[in-house]
């Protein structure tokens, strides 16, 4: 018993110096840059306006955020790339569409694949020599069979057709057939059973799909709330949360959707806590889309117990190979209204300090509907469609960073003697490398072009967070 209590302290004195650690170099770092990069205090009208986007975009009803709405419902947070210039069927397989790139007149978008997008965040283009560029022939697979535990997706109403998207699309790009459960919460007498609801359904296709694709051994876990009301989803929070925990022993909780900051929303900031008490839990990283309104904080994505996913525009070259990064014009990403850092939430506090507004996002990947990526869902489009928005970076990055193994809740803690020690593991991580002369480009690709309304610079901004993953390390 002696041992194992001093093993115990020995792991909190060891997590307690890594943190001190982490922050006063992080401090140092923005310390010997703040003169030039301007962020704090940052003003939309002090910016670019937003970009245009290229070619023809559908916003469907599920996505749009409406006034009434605010602190009591929430919108999905995917637009959809038409492949025609009209208002998107289904029913057309997988195939390559250019479009101009605002960006730059050399580049141009394409529609991406699991392997495009997969040889992009895992291998990255700098380890291979194809330039990932996407494949619309089916069978293409994509990264190799990782991750562990589970992945929860939250959503509203319910996709009949889930498991049968799920599988055409691994058949259709050669994945590895997915471990497939779906939960209904209904725990709360809201319904008896979850309605379908086919602006949902798409969101439902695009998270369980575009998950298994970066985690494939990860159980694809799909938690259907029985309406879009905060209250219906906040129980769905908990219920997918508690699910994995109990089922999987942990894993990873992506949330696609967003609704308006509120006066109270931090009251419901626990709702979110994948909470890891030192031996006892099992450690669960969430996630939530920033929003895709540009310039501008959102919840939960404002919650500083959780992980905020931007959205970034793939750009190509001529031959379609990789050519760069931008932040995409829709991201969401700002200061909140309502939230603040540290101090246990102290990641930012090279930025700003302690105590300021949390900022959004903490990292980003393509969101861009120029540069969407495939799904399939047969309830609302009868086929194959091309969707982006943060709804995408959301669901990809869960599947990033279980593929990567390293089981950082975020929400971390351990209770000695009374006393609670809490952090944000995940984003410890993600913000520790930026002040390193290596780790931090080896690891993230740093996005300076391109505007979502938001300061757009090195390092860190409004619109990519940390930047976009390379490779599995510092995830």
């Amino acid at each position: 018993m002696q041992n194992q209590n001093w093993r115990f302290l020995n792991r909190v004195i060891v997590v307690a110096t890594v943190t001190l650690l982490a922050v006063s170099f992080t401090t140092f770092a923005w310390a010997q840059e703040s003169a030039g990069r301007e962020i704090k205090g940052a003003s939309p009208q002090a910016v670019s306006p937003r970009t245009p986007q290229a070619g023809y975009i559908y916003t469907p009803e599920s996505s749009i955020e409406r006034p009434e709405d605010l602190g009591l419902r929430a919108h999905t947070t995917y637009v959809v790339r038409s492949v025609d210039g009209n208002k998107p069927v289904g029913l057309v397989a997988p195939q390559s569409f250019q479009v101009s790139s605002s960006f730059s007149p050399d580049a141009i978008e394409e529609a991406e694949t699991p392997a495009s997008l997969g040889c992009l965040y895992v291998q990255s283009p700098n380890n291979v020599k194809t330039g990932c560029v996407p494949n619309y022939a089916g069978g293409t697979k994509g990264p190799s069979s990782a991750g562990w535990g589970a992945i929860a997706l939250v959503d509203a109403y319910d996709n009949p057709d889930a498991a049968s998207d799920l599988k055409t699309f691994d058949t259709y790009w050669g994945l590895p057939a997915a471990k497939f459960v779906k939960v209904e919460a209904t725990g709360n007498g809201d319904c008896s059973s979850v309605p379908a609801n086919a602006g949902w359904s798409v969101e439902e296709s695009l998270d369980i799909e575009w998950a298994h694709v970066f985690a494939p051994k990860a159980v694809i876990v799909l938690v259907e709330a029985c309406s879009n009301s905060d209250t219906d989803l906040f129980y769905a929070e908990s219920v997918a949360i508690q699910y994995i925990q109990d089922n999987y022993g942990g894993g990873d909780v992506s949330n696609s959707w967003a609704g308006g900051e509120f006066s109270s929303e931090s009251s419901y900031d626990f709702t979110f806590a994948g909470a890891n008490y030192s031996d006892y839990g099992a450690p669960v990283t969430v996630f939530a889309s920033a929003d895709d309104a540009g310039f501008g904080a959102a919840y939960p994505s404002s919650n500083p117990w959780l992980t905020s996913a931007g959205g970034t525009s793939v750009l190509r070259n001529a031959n379609g190979t990789f050519n760069s990064e931008g932040c995409w014009s829709g991201s969401g990403g700002g200061s909140s209204a309502y939230e603040k850092s540290g101090p246990s939430t102290e990641f930012q506090y090279g930025i700003f300090g302690n105590g300021t507004a949390r900022a959004t996002p903490d990292f980003a990947a393509d969101a861009d509907p120029a540069s969407g990526a495939w799904i399939y869902n047969q309830y609302a489009y009868g086929g194959w469609a091309v969707v982006g928005g943060t709804s995408l970076s959301s669901p990809s990055l869960a599947g990033i960073v279980n593929r990567a193994g390293n089981r950082l809740s975020s929400w971390f803690g351990y209770s000695v003697d009374g006393y609670g020690y809490f952090t944000n593991g995940e984003n410890n991580l993600l913000y520790a490398q930026l002040p390193t002369a290596k780790a931090y480009y080896t690891n993230f690709y740093d996005i300076t072009t391109g505007s979502n309304g938001g300061t757009v610079t090195y390092n860190w901004d409004y619109c990519t967070g940390v930047g976009s993953p390379r490779g599995l390390l510092g995830k």
